[in-house]
This record gives C-alpha cells, structure tokens and sequence, in this order.
C-alpha cells in the first residue's frame, strides 16, 4: 500500500498524525504500508520554496493513494495565486485528474444534539455531495486583476465547462446512487448561467441511460435553502466545483462540526487524495484541540475506495462511533455530559476501540 502523506499546514499536521496511528493499528500485519511523508502548502515553501515542490509531485504521482492534511496559512489571499500555499492544492488535483470529490454528510446518532438543526432534520441523515473538482471558474481562464482606464482595479475570473467535463462527473453521481437510493439532484444556476445550461442539458442527457434512477434539478440558492430545511430528501446531490465547495461546507454543520466531514477525491482509476473538508483552521492550530474524525474517516474512505477494503473501513467508522458513544468529544462537538479531549486523545481512544468493534 503505497500511500503520499502530505501533513501539510495548521492542525492538518495534528490530525493526519492521527489517521496515520488509526491506520497502523487497523492494518497491523494483513498488509505492507509504506508511507511516505512530503511537505507541501507552506511546509512546502519553507522545504523548497514552491507550495507544490517537484518531489512532492512526483511522490504523489507514483503514490497509490495520498493521504492529506491542509494547506494554506493566513494571508494567503494576498500571494500571487500560483505561489500561494493554498493553491498548491488545487495544482495537485489538476495535475492528477482528480475530478470526483465524494463528500459523504451523515450522521452519527451520538452527535445529534450537537446540530444546530432540529433533532428530526438532521436523524438519519446520510447523503453525498459530487463535486466536480478540476473544472469551473477555480480554473477557468482568462483570470487575473486589470487596471481599468480611470484607475479602479477590476478582478475578473472565466467559468466554463465542457461536455466531456460534466459527462464523467454525470456519469459517477449515477453510479453512485444506483447503489444508493438511486435519487440524483444536480445542482446548478441554470436561469442565470450558460455554463449551467450546459451542465443541466448534459446532465439529462447521460440521466437517460440510468432509468431506474430518479433525477431532479435545483438552482443553488434553492439547494442551500433545502438543505437546512429538509435534508434528508437528498440521496446524491452532483454539482460543479465553486457551488460544491460551498454546499459541502454549508452541510457539514448538519453533522454538527466541519471537523467531522471526511473527503475523497478521485481521479478515473482508483488513486485517490483522502483530505478532512475544515482546511488549515489557523486559530486552533498547535493547541492540540483540533478534532481527528475527519482526517481518521477520510483514511476509511482511502481503504474503501483506492484499496478495496471495505472490512477495514467498516471497522474504522465502527470505532469511531464507539468512541463518541463512550463520550469522548473534542472542543467543536462538546456537550454537557460528555469527556472533552483533545485531538492525540481521541485518536488513542479510536485505536483502542478497534479492539472492540
């Protein structure tokens, strides 16, 4: 199993530390790990001057899956986009074709009261968020910031999609759901956009080769509102890469913390980039209180998806429920009545459950 570990900046090196010690103890002697560490983000401009150095890449490349943490530090916003430590990220699944980001929302029974949502909005949510991934406006171009004639800056950025694009990710949210509950809602702005008209058009298009499953369509604005009021009516929700970014984030407080959403981003075979959604989070990092899960239930995705283990990524996601029904919480899920740890702690507490499940 050859995996890239990129740690990456803020708490993402205190949680992929985590993943790490949960995936050794889960795979013990069944098969060969070799793990390879690489900076990358800030870590990787300190290391080699370029938030994306050459040997990560290319670590990456022969890797069979990559195991990350987040990139990106404050102030970001301000570097030349190619040089910042958070676009080293969006260079990584660009070089790799990773154009499926799975972004699985569900929730654990335990953590029910820690919703803002009403306990029956959020009970038995389970749902994924397709986001295409290497496309739109992220990477469209023209992009930049001009001076216009009377001095005012003015930025500008292109979104636009292709067929083939919106085809393949089309083609992976029907799959998914035809082992799900075979519901598809894409998600776009098709009454404003030309690149949603493309995107719906292309979208029924591939939807008449799945007849068994149901297919609808929501603007984003509806989708973010329904989202809130009535979650579970999703089973697959397919959209492109600016409008997934926000909704995934938008639905992880349906779970009651972003540090509990795991991610997989996939290219066409089975290598895959395995990232927690709550990034860098710089104002908690290095006090030790960041919260594991979402780096530990990516690394069960990474078993599942790019490994063909399903067993052990059962086993990693029961452990993790054990642990939050024993009462261990991190800072973001505490509630009163339950054990606040920090982010070392539960990570011990979920490899001592694997015993147990």
């Amino acid at each position: 199993m050859k995996i890239a570990v990129l740690p990456g900046d803020g708490v993402g090196k205190e949680v992929t530390q985590q993943a790490v010690k949960v995936l050794k103890a889960v795979v013990g002697k069944s098969a060969a790990l070799e793990l390879t560490e690489a900076p990358i983000g800030q870590a990787g401009v300190d290391a080699a001057g370029d938030p994306l150095p050459m040997k990560t890449l290319e670590l990456c490349r022969k890797a069979e899956a990559i195991l990350f943490g987040a990139a990106g530090v404050p102030g970001d916003e301000k570097i030349e986009f190619n040089k910042r430590p958070g676009a080293s990220l969006l260079r990584l699944r660009k070089d790799l074709d990773l154009f499926a980001n799975f972004r699985p929302v569900f929730m654990f029974k335990e953590l029910i009261g820690a919703s803002t949502l009403k306990p029956e909005i959020v009970d038995g949510l389970d749902l994924i968020i397709l986001r295409e991934l290497t496309g739109d406006v992220y990477f469209g171009e023209p992009r930049g910031i001009r001076t216009l004639p009377n001095g005012e800056r003015e930025g500008f950025n292109t979104m636009r999609y292709s067929e083939s694009e919106v085809e393949r990710i089309a083609r992976v949210a029907f799959e998914t759901a035809m082992g799900r509950r075979r519901k598809v809602c894409s998600v776009e702005k098709a009454n404003v956009l030309e690149t949603s008209q493309v995107w719906r058009d292309v979208v029924v298009r591939v939807g008449k080769d799945y007849p068994e499953v149901e297919l609808s369509h929501l603007f984003v604005d509806a989708a973010s509102m329904m989202l809130m009021r009535a979650p579970k009516q999703f089973d697959v929700m397919v959209t492109g890469n600016i409008f997934g970014d926000i909704l995934s984030d938008c639905a992880a407080m349906l779970t009651g913390s972003i540090g509990m959403l795991p991610s997989a981003s996939l290219a066409g075979d089975k290598k895959g980039l395995y990232e927690p959604v709550h990034g860098s989070a710089p104002d908690i990092a290095g006090k030790g209180i960041a919260n594991p899960f979402a780096a530990i239930l990516s690394m069960a995705m990474m078993l599942r998806y790019s490994f063909d283990l399903p067993v052990l990524a059962d086993k990693v996601e029961k452990a993790a429920a054990r642990v939050l029904a024993d009462g261990y919480r991190t800072a973001d899920i505490f509630q009163p009545g339950t054990r606040k740890v920090g982010t070392e702690e539960m990570g011990d507490a979920v490899v001592a459950a694997l015993a147990r499940v």
